[in-house]
């Protein structure tokens, strides 16, 4: 039993280092359209998002993606720290870390490790240690939504500008398409430089 928990481990161990975490993806983003971005750096075994337990929101989503070979990982990392690495539309790179044994829900129980659980009394010593404790989690959760909500923010804000300089670049090529078209950049180029642009 013993043994075989230990090969197991060993296993998840192997799977770790062939996957990465992925976080700023955008909520439009699905396990298809992931395993197409990623095909470029090697084969995808696995992809799933990790579950968003804040309700509500519609926040940017992280994904644990499973590499054919740790190499493939690296490369992933590497390549996505050295380049923008955009996938549906998010309006700032996605960004990619080799993934840790405590991001799996999954994990098998580490060998020779114990874990036990037990309810504290009231007059129990560790009774005040617990309520720090909750209250701790209490004051993460609070700070941790304050700053989703902040980053959503500015997500939306730079997605907005964005949106506008995009449609302000495609009415100047509009408008440079319209006058190439009618003849107008000729005309000029004839009447001022004495130059004659042909539609190469």
């Amino acid at each position: 039993m013993g043994t075989f928990a230990h090969k197991e481990y060993q296993a998840f161990e192997e799977k770790v280092k062939r996957t990465v975490y992925l976080d700023n993806l955008s909520p439009q983003v699905t396990v298809p359209v992931l395993k197409m971005a990623l095909g470029q750096f090697g084969k995808v075994v696995s992809a799933q998002f990790i579950p968003n337990y804040i309700d509500g929101m519609n926040i940017q989503q992280c994904a644990l993606v499973e590499m054919e070979t740790a190499k493939q990982a690296r490369s992933v990392v590497t390549d996505t720290t050295m380049y923008p690495f955009m996938i549906s539309g998010m309006p700032r790179p996605v960004r990619a870390r080799p993934a840790e044994l405590e991001m799996f829900s999954d994990r098998p129980v580490r060998p020779g490790r114990k874990i036990t659980c037990r309810w504290v009394d009231s007059k129990d010593p560790d009774y005040e240690i617990a309520k720090k404790l909750k209250s701790l989690t209490r004051k993460h959760y609070a700070e941790s939504l304050f700053l989703l909500k902040h980053q959503l923010e500015e997500e939306e804000k730079l997605a907005k500008q964005q949106d506008e300089f995009l449609k302000s670049n495609y009415e100047k090529y509009d408008m440079l398409d319209s006058i190439t078209a009618d003849g107008t950049v000729k005309q000029v180029a004839r009447h001022y430089y004495d130059v004659d642009i042909t539609d190469d």
